[in-house]
């Protein structure tokens, strides 16, 4: 068993993180579908509004709920254990959102002031952070619930998830704010503590925003009166979660200068947040053709010239070609051990350049063979296919 698959055999949670466009949806999908051919129970969540990962696994739609995907679809051999299941979802950060609120509200009154507030309605899956936080409360869910052996997600680009592995403090923070917490006072609490300044601000926020919007938000805030500590507990747990042993992080990458960048940028940040990276897979990498390395491919290219022969002429020119790519490729693989090194990936896999997306299951199974069934440590040769 490779590194890899030693990976996806035994972690509960994996979240694929990477910049835009190096295949990050594609690597979600198979880790998932290799981990339900090995007989778990898998399911692979993404943020990705795309909708990238339905057109891979073949379906119209995802919605917010788990839906499970039959047998027959992925398991084309029709050898992987009886137990294996493969499910996905979207999520629907609104629909999140609202089941947060009707879980903590003391009653079913509580919860339909807070849904019908129209600050509620508007606010609701478009603060900024809202959908990372409420991506790391699915994949809590999932776990407290879905009763899965693995949940991948599919993170959106680096950047914004690093959002995601945030979001859970900063909920935190917003209920410790001092804005918050004044807000969320009793009516008569708030007249008797609030100073002449504080209420003198709120008539001017009121004039600038309106009263009436002004009257929404604070009736919001107040509707959540006793809430905060359900809230405050699940971003605890939430939390854990991502630290916990069993969450590992596969960061994904291209051989382009600025996916590397990003790559070794989310990994700084996953060491700031004490995290690690536990594989490194590296896509549409220059395949490795054979024939030799490219000072042997060129001594043969110049044999070939001397001839004179039209025919061996242009099969030294091949030749200089295949040693053009091999030196590329080497130049490549030097430089992405470096990086996996400066990382710290305790895994990295390889998959090469593919001339059209993956877009079946099929694909999907070939890349796997990819990552699972080849040493982790130089890439596959360019007979196989890759990701796309």
């Amino acid at each position: 068993m490779s590194a890899l698959a030693d990976l996806v055999a035994h972690r509960r949670v994996v979240v694929c993180c990477g910049t835009g466009g190096v295949g990050k949806t594609t690597v979600a999908a198979v880790v998932a579908l290799a981990a339900a051919r090995s007989g778990r129970d898998a399911v692979v969540v993404t943020i990705d509004p795309a909708k990238r990962l339905a057109d891979t696994l073949g379906l119209v739609e995802l919605g917010d709920a788990p839906r499970e995907i039959p047998r027959e679809r992925w398991d084309l051999d029709a050898r992987a254990p009886a137990q294996g299941r493969l499910s996905a979802l979207m999520l629907d950060t609104r629909a999140t959102f609202d089941g947060l609120v009707r879980r903590y509200s003391a009653d079913g009154e509580q919860a339909e002031r807070i849904l019908d507030n129209r600050f509620y309605r508007n606010i609701a899956g478009a603060l900024s952070g809202t959908q990372e936080y409420m991506a790391a409360e699915k994949l809590h869910e999932l776990s407290d619930e879905g009763g899965y052996d693995l949940i991948v997600v599919d993170t959106p680009p680096s950047r914004h998830a690093l959002d995601f592995l945030d979001a859970p403090q900063r909920l935190t923070r917003l209920l410790d704010n001092r804005i918050f917490r004044f807000l969320m006072m009793p009516t008569r609490a708030y007249l008797r503590i609030a100073s002449s300044a504080v209420q003198r601000f709120l008539r001017t926020v009121g004039r600038v925003i309106g009263a009436e919007v002004l009257d929404d938000i604070v009736a919001f805030f107040r509707a959540f009166e006793g809430m905060e500590a359900g809230f405050r507990d699940r971003a605890v747990r939430v939390g854990e979660l991502l630290l916990d042993p069993s969450t590992a992080f596969v960061l994904i990458t291209s051989p382009r200068r600025d996916s590397v960048d990003e790559a070794e940028f989310f990994a700084a940040r996953l060491r700031e947040a004490q995290l690690g990276v536990s594989a490194l897979i590296v896509n549409r990498v220059h395949p490795d053709f054979g024939g030799g390395p490219p000072d042997q491919l060129r001594r043969r290219a110049a044999e070939l010239r001397e001839h004179g022969d039209p025919a061996a002429a242009r099969l030294g020119a091949r030749y200089e070609n295949l040693a053009d790519y091999a030196e590329l490729g080497d130049r490549e693989r030097r430089a992405l051990r470096a990086v996996a090194t400066r990382i710290g990936a305790a895994t990295v896999a390889y998959v090469p350049s593919l001339p059209h997306d993956v877009v079946d299951f099929a694909a999907l199974a070939a890349v796997a063979s990819q990552l699972f069934d080849h040493a982790d440590v130089s890439p596959p040769s360019a007979q196989h296919r890759p990701a796309g």
